[in-house]
């Protein structure tokens, strides 16, 4: 039998050493998604790990550190204006880019300078 990719399970965003409390901040406190346990195995490591939905991203620290600014992970949304309102309520900027045709899509930078998509199809 041939074998099928099913999902994508998690996204991994690397942060600077000890930047645990600002991840939490930004991602659990204005985006909304909530952290999940590491495994005990994993704690050791460093960083955090945050759920939406079926949306999975994880935070490893690293030194020397340097953000992704290309690479990047895409969250499909429902309801992207919504999450504008949001984004503006928690003064977090965002960049609309409109040349994806069929999708209204922004990028935000988290607090390490990563690249996030947000896109909603049309």
């Amino acid at each position: 039998m041939a074998f099928q990719y099913e999902a994508l399970d998690h996204v991994q965003l690397a942060s600077p050493l000890d930047s645990e409390e600002e991840a939490r901040h930004f991602y659990r406190d204005k985006l909304g998604f909530e952290e999940i346990e590491k495994p005990e195995t994993l704690k050791k490591n460093g960083g955090v790990w945050f759920q939406a939905g079926a949306v999975h991203i994880h935070i490893g620290t690293e030194s020397p550190f340097a953000p992704a600014k290309k690479a990047h992970p895409a969250i499909r949304v429902k309801n992207l204006e919504a999450l504008k309102v949001q984004l503006q309520k928690e003064d977090i900027n965002f960049q609309v880019d409109d040349r994806l045709p069929g999708a209204h899509r922004f990028y935000v930078a988290d607090p390490f300078g990563n690249r996030i998509e947000f896109l909603e199809w049309q």
